[in-house]
């Protein structure tokens, strides 16, 4: 029998996993990655390492509409582990620059 604990820790590192692929996707306009322009709304790694997540742009017309979500899925299915990997995009909640972390404000100097 499998141990729930083991598996909980293997998919909250495959998550860490995730977003540290993720943070090598940028947005081609804008010298931030993706994870911390605040572009990724969810991140969720179920029990058998398939991975979901649910994304944004900074605009519906934005020029890499289709390059940065095909990115994210690229380097997450790199990742040792992960089994398969869905990306969703969605314009709701809208982006807004204060979804941005702390350190996408310092480098853009918002800050």
């Amino acid at each position: 029998m499998e141990n729930p604990d083991q598996n909980i820790e293997v998919q909250e590192d495959i998550k860490r996993k995730v977003v540290n692929a993720i943070k090598d996707v940028y947005d081609p306009e804008i010298p931030v990655d993706v994870y911390e322009l605040g572009l990724i709304y969810e991140i969720t790694v179920y029990p058998v390492n398939n991975v979901y997540i649910l994304m944004t742009l900074t605009s519906p017309n934005c020029p890499a509409a289709e390059s940065i979500p095909s990115e994210v899925k690229t380097r997450v299915s790199e990742i040792e582990g992960v089994n398969n990997v869905e990306v969703e995009l969605t314009f709701d909640p809208p982006y807004s620059q204060d979804m941005m972390s702390e350190v996408a404000k310092l480098e853009l100097g918002f800050l």
